[in-house]
């Protein structure tokens, strides 16, 4: 079997790297030189044709030194002795460490994910035939559909960690998505639907009929709902939010409001508050970076730290943030597994993983008929959060309105708007039914974007403000 790291120690053998490592980081309380080498293609299927093909490879490293509170970083893409030591001279910013380095991460036999490359095990053409499959499909399955986008991608990603103290942590990291998007016309009217899945997994499961069959019903589903849809009302009311893709709302609204540096500067909602009650009894958010093949998931962080499941608040009693190795040292913490960076030309931070709400004893249809007079939230697209207050704005894709405790009909252009901290407050039923999301998460933060994963059980919450263009 050929050795993913080849592509890394082109120009540099691996005995050297350690070398540099151990000499430009002696002096320093933490700090890693990460070599990388990424492939990744994009397949864009539109209005009956192949629109775009794109396949790109790349490598390089980061250097990264950290003394008290100030970190160094530098990087480049081409990976040998001569530009790691070009790279160095930023290090000599710093101010040498005062006391003893810290100790490198816990080693681990754990993999989350296969190591095989995902790109090469599936010729191009097939790849073009599947989008234009997806693409006939959906068209024949309604006249109503006038347009179909379909988007193939997958990458494949070899790391090496190399630590001054010799350590050396390794990872292959896999991951592919499909999407499918369906505009679905009645007369004048025009409207989408959506749906995406993937995972740190081979294309296998997505060329399966089943998979792809079922990504084309539920966004035609969504499409054809939209078409029926009425304006959403406005005001305060109760609102009931779906399994699954919703808990993207917890991941903006209060999982940022957890990463350590948010609270070791002191600017988040969550600042200070570990051991008190945060959110309703019952209540339990964790983040588990070490679930297998998710697309959130990681066998280790890209600082070497083996990724565990966190748990961040439980019972409603707020019990700890997510960490990377810099600000957990200088909060007095565990890192948590959770330092992590969009590429080597990044320096990590603590960003979330596979975030979720763990499932609670209630019937979800239950949930429903306790609301005289409400909106039941299904999909989510975009939002917005403000870290140090926790107010969000999120706009729904698809939602119905709730009238005598049942689910009526569609409505369009609903927003939620609220506070995460005091949301969490408002939460008056959890349901049996966690889900996860199906692999589409993308987070942004400090200008780089992660692959990360979300999920909740049917949430039940008092007095959400809805935006809308009727009234209620």
């Amino acid at each position: 079997m050929l050795d993913p790291r080849k592509f890394l120690y082109r120009s540099l053998d691996p005995e050297e790297a350690k070398r540099l490592a151990s000499k430009h980081l002696a002096h320093c309380d933490d700090g890693e030189l990460y070599l990388q080498y990424s492939a990744s293609e994009a397949f864009g299927f539109d209005d009956g044709r192949l629109k775009t093909a794109d396949y790109n490879t790349g490598s390089g490293f980061g250097l990264r030194g950290v003394a008290g509170e100030t970190t160094a970083f530098s990087h480049a893409n081409e990976i040998s002795a001569a530009a790691i030591d070009r790279a160095a001279a930023t290090l000599k910013l710093l101010d040498p460490a005062k006391g003893q380095p810290a100790p490198p991460p816990a080693r681990t036999n754990q993999a989350m994910y296969t190591s095989d490359d995902p790109l090469s095990a599936i010729p191009f053409a097939d790849k073009v035939a599947l989008c234009q499959t997806i693409d006939a499909a959906a068209r024949a399955r309604d006249p109503r559909v006038a347009q179909v986008a379909v988007s193939l991608a997958a990458s494949w990603s070899v790391i090496d960690i190399v630590r001054a103290d010799g350590f050396v942590a390794h990872d292959v990291r896999p991951l592919v998505r499909l999407n499918v998007q369906i505009v679905a016309q009645d007369g004048d009217r025009r409207e989408t639907g959506y749906h995406g899945l993937g995972g740190r997994y081979l294309y296998d499961d997505l060329f399966k009929p089943e998979t792809w069959n079922r990504a084309i019903d539920v966004a035609l589903a969504q499409a054809l709902t939209n078409l029926e849809s009425v304006a959403a009302p406005a005001g305060e009311m109760s609102v009931v939010l779906g399994p699954g893709w919703p808990g993207v709302l917890l991941h903006e609204a209060i999982g940022h409001g957890l990463e350590g540096d948010f609270n070791r500067k002191g600017t988040s909602a969550f600042s200070g508050r570990i051991g008190e009650r945060v959110a309703a009894p019952g209540v339990t958010v964790v983040d588990d970076g070490a679930i297998g093949s998710r697309r959130g998931s990681l066998t280790i962080d890209d600082e070497g730290t083996p990724t565990r499941r966190n748990v961040l608040i439980e019972d409603g009693i707020l019990k700890g943030y997510i960490q990377d190795r810099l600000n957990a040292r200088l909060m007095g913490v565990e890192p948590t597994g959770n330092g992590r960076r969009e590429s080597f030309a990044h320096a990590p931070m603590p960003r979330m993983t596979n975030t979720f709400m763990l499932a609670g004893n209630d019937d979800p249809n239950e949930l429903v008929s306790r609301v005289p007079d409400g909106i039941y939230a299904k999909s989510f697209g975009g939002g917005q959060v403000d870290i140090t207050s926790g107010k969000f704005v999120f706009s729904c894709t698809e939602a119905y309105r709730i009238r005598g405790g049942r689910i009526a009909e569609p409505i369009k252009g609903a927003t939620l708007i609220g506070n995460g901290p005091t949301v969490l407050t408002k939460i008056r039923g959890i349901g049996n039914d966690l889900e996860l999301d199906e692999g589409v998460g993308i987070c942004g933060k400090g200008g780089q974007s992660v692959p990360a994963g979300v999920g909740q059980p049917t949430l039940l919450i008092d007095g959400l403000t809805v935006g809308g263009t009727a009234t209620a």
